[in-house]
């Protein structure tokens, strides 16, 4: 079984507006059709995958999906989808929010977008967010590396600052996603030190060297395990996420250096991310 910890949901342009939507054609090269469509995502995974479906909200960057319609996606197919809330704390009401996502809809984790917000996630004024995420067994899926929003300070997306975050709540899970891109170094190092911090690889086989170099990265420091797979759909699907992986893992090493491991490849594609992050 694939385990999909990072696509999304966008209704668009009731969802998204600008300069997000204005400026998507950055992410790869080229327009990105960024309304999702259940059967367009189911068709190209594997039957049996379980996906994670967050929307966003960060007014500063025109990205706004109520929980509501997340909820409303996921309760269609329980038996393959798990829906997260999502908060912009810098906006009135996020604590009410929290808890209306939480209780009232029964979505399962929380996706946080500092850098696209305009907020650093290490401040010490969202504990409480944090505290309640540890307390209720939510696990946060915080977005970090760069962007293609020119609003966006990429400051906040810096992985270092959920190091801050994780010292002072050890119990709190989090993915950071992308693996930071382009600051992978910096994210190996957080992810490796504490045992509750995973990042995932989505949004990174379309950039096949660096994604590469990452992976060897990963090797280096022996980090395989916190890896956690994810597609980041619409901007990419599960099928070639997972053609991409075991592309570069094909790639003959620099001489001298041993190239990357298929097995640990493998393991990645299929990582049990459900029970690891406690959502089984």
């Amino acid at each position: 079984m694939i385990v999909d910890v990072h696509s999304h949901l966008f209704d668009c342009p009731e969802h998204v507006g600008d300069p997000f939507a204005a400026e998507a054609s950055r992410a790869h090269g080229g327009h990105v059709d960024l309304t999702v469509r259940w059967s367009e995502y189911a068709a190209t995974a594997p039957p049996d995958t379980r996906t994670i479906v967050v929307g966003g909200k960060a007014r500063r960057s025109g990205l706004w999906v109520d929980d509501a319609a997340v909820a409303a996606y996921v309760a269609a197919r329980p038996e393959r989808l798990i829906g997260y809330l999502a908060l912009d704390p810098t906006q009135p009401g996020w604590r009410d929010e929290l808890e209306h996502g939480h209780v009232d809809l029964g979505l399962r984790g929380i996706k946080l977008m500092p850098m696209y917000a305009g907020f650093d996630p290490a401040d010490p004024a969202y504990d409480d967010l944090y505290a309640y995420a540890a307390r209720h067994g939510l696990p946060l899926l915080v977005h970090t590396g760069t962007t293609f929003v020119s609003a966006a300070p990429l400051r906040y997306a810096l992985p270092v600052h959920l190091d801050e975050v994780a010292i002072r709540h050890p119990e709190l899970r989090m993915v950071l996603a992308h693996l930071g891109h382009p600051y992978e170094g910096e994210c190996i190092a957080v992810i490796r030190k504490h045992p509750h911090v995973y990042a995932d690889v989505s949004a990174l086989h379309y950039r096949p060297f660096q994604l590469w170099h990452s992976l060897r990265l990963v090797q280096d420091y022996g980090v395989w395990d916190k890896l956690l797979f994810g597609s980041d759909y619409p901007f990419t699907t599960v099928d070639a996420s997972v053609d991409g992986l075991r592309a570069v893992g094909r790639v003959p090493g620099i001489p001298g250096l041993d190239p990357l491991d298929p097995e640990q490849i493998e393991r990645l594609i299929h990582r049990p991310s459900l029970d690891l992050l406690g959502l089984s």
